[in-house]
């Protein structure tokens, strides 16, 4: 919900439905924002979608055609879904929630391109969506001026970086569209010894445009995304629920080293062909982290900006802007320099919920708050801290967090084990001052919203090992008094008590979960995990109360 240019609310359906990836028509949603912005659904000017479902249709009927009799069962199970919603979006939203305006429906990559455009604060850049598919293209290369984007070149179904990527991650045995940071993560556990394999599935040229070799993928007609010939490429596939070794390893490395490759190759042409100084980012191979790191490194762009929810969620952040900028011809007038865009809770809605729950707990003042919870950090109890918005995107940023002790070495066996319940390898992220995160890491600029990861300084590895991932680097949020005060407090309390102006931040929820939103939802998490206090608002919450 834009008003006058700037964010009223985002929010995503999962968080309120707690389905995770919760793919339905967003009711919820819509309802939640329309209460955010205190007005009804007839006072809305403008409703947009983010795609085109005819012509992404139209794709699924031709793969259909083309790979008949093999992609019958695929094709039958997908149909109901496409009859009964997906191609009834208008209507849907012309009956259902009532809106008689102007439906506008924009096509899946210029709805990225606008996501990270339109809010990056340059009047000026090049853009690069890179995801698995929107209706045809799965990569495009654009170019953004003052109000309007244009593109440039594209890359079409079925050659797909994020469908590349997504292959591997099911074939060692994790979920597509979930699991796919999972595999960053253990890429720098291996080497990357499977290139002459890799090369054979993938052919790569100067300018990262690239072909797949459609011997060794199956997507287009079944719901294994991989083939016989990748198996006698690689070798069986990992099941679910088998040990992860050596070899799955040093894939997971190949795979990310590849995708670097190609993102490295793509943006270097883009700036050749555009000569722009700054960069956005959009699709959901724009929340490889990793990635992004190198790209800052080893590509001409002065700047890059990745908005939050770069994923499909971003869309809808990005249609609302098309409409106000490239279609009304608005004015730009804001910046995205934070992501709490959510529902907020104030605090007597909060007192009155814990005493009705009879959850007993000290309120306490702001300043005492802030020193009491810095020391129960320092002391090594796992802290959930629920403030303000929630996050808008994948990321908690210090307002649905687990924060705990960057400085105790058993800090990201125990939380990975008691709290998350996730696998063993899994890194975690830092929250850090702004001002003193060069103290720390290789860093030359702010990084707000977690998306990039960057090297811890040799002589600061020992100091922060449970945010220090076995590569030597860390995912890292730099955190500013005027993007999140308390949480900056609180990080500036605990460099007072220790010396270190980094707190361990992780999402506020479990395997398999959203991310909370409620106080009920995390007074439920608290409850069913290993954590020690939660601090809602200014009430302190501890075990056992």
């Amino acid at each position: 919900m834009i008003k006058d240019g700037k964010i009223i609310s985002a929010i995503e359906e999962e968080r309120l439905s707690r389905i995770k990836h919760d793919n339905r028509f967003p009711f919820l949603a819509v309802e939640k924002c329309l209460r955010q912005a205190n007005i009804k659904i007839d006072k809305v000017d403008y409703v947009g979608f983010y795609e085109k479902p005819f012509l992404k249709f139209d794709r699924i009927l031709q793969t259909f055609v083309e790979t008949f009799p093999f992609s019958f069962p695929f094709f039958h199970s997908a149909i109901p879904s496409w009859l009964n919603e997906k191609l009834r979006v208008k209507s849907i939203i012309k009956n259902k929630l009532g809106f008689k305006k102007d439906v506008i429906f924009l096509d899946h990559h210029t709805s990225h391109a606008s996501s990270a455009f339109f809010v990056s604060g340059f009047d000026n850049a090049a853009i690069l969506t890179v995801d698995g598919i929107g209706e045809w293209k799965s990569t495009g290369l654009y170019v953004g001026k003052k109000n309007e984007i244009t593109a440039l070149k594209e890359i079409n179904f079925p050659d797909s970086l994020g469908l590349f990527y997504s292959t591997i991650t099911a074939y060692l045995g994790f979920k597509i569209n979930d699991d796919e940071y999972k595999v960053m993560a253990l890429a720098s556990y291996g080497k990357s010894k499977y290139e002459k394999e890799f090369r054979k599935m993938i052919e790569i040229k100067s300018n990262g445009s690239f072909k797949l070799n459609m011997k060794y993928f199956a997507y287009r007609s079944r719901q294994k995304m991989w083939s016989e010939e990748m198996e006698k490429l690689l070798g069986s596939p990992r099941q679910s629920n088998e040990e992860i070794t050596k070899r799955h390893k040093d894939i997971a490395c190949t795979l990310q080293k590849i995708t670097e490759e190609v993102m490295i190759k793509m943006a270097n042409h883009l700036h050749e062909i555009t000569k722009m100084d700054n960069l956005c980012i959009a699709g959901g191979v724009g929340l490889n982290s990793v990635c992004n790191g190198r790209l800052r490194k080893e590509t001409p762009f002065k700047k890059i900006f990745i908005q939050p929810a770069a994923t499909d969620a971003g869309g809808a952040l990005g249609v609302a802007y098309f409409i106000y900028h490239q279609i009304l011809n608005n004015k730009r007038n804001y910046r995205m320099d934070n992501a709490y865009l959510g529902p907020s809770f104030s605090g007597d809605y909060i007192e009155k919920f814990l005493n009705d729950n009879k959850i007993r707990c000290e309120k306490l003042p702001e300043s005492e708050l802030i020193k009491k919870t810095a020391r129960l950090i320092a002391n090594n109890k796992i802290i959930g801290w629920f403030q303000g918005r929630m996050e808008w995107g994948p990321r908690a940023l210090g307002n649905r967090s687990i924060l705990a002790n960057p400085t105790n070495p058993e800090m990201k066996n125990i939380l990975n084990k008691k709290v998350k319940h996730r696998e063993p390898f899994r890194p975690f992220a830092a929250s850090v001052l702004a001002e003193k995160a060069k103290n720390f890491f290789e860093i030359d600029h702010d990084s707000p919203f977690m998306i990039v990861v960057f090297r811890v300084k040799e002589d600061k590895l020992k100091k922060i090992p449970s945010v220090t991932h076995v590569d030597g680097t860390c995912r890292l949020q730099t955190v500013g008094p005027d993007e999140n005060k308390l949480y900056y407090e609180l990080i500036r309390e605990f460099d007072k008590l220790t010396g270190i102006p980094l707190v361990l931040n992780t999402s506020f929820n479990v395997k398999g979960q959203p991310i909370v939103c409620t106080p009920q939802e995390a007074c439920d998490t608290f409850k069913n995990t290993y954590m020690d206090y939660l601090v809602l608002n200014n009430f302190l919450v501890s075990k056992g109360t």
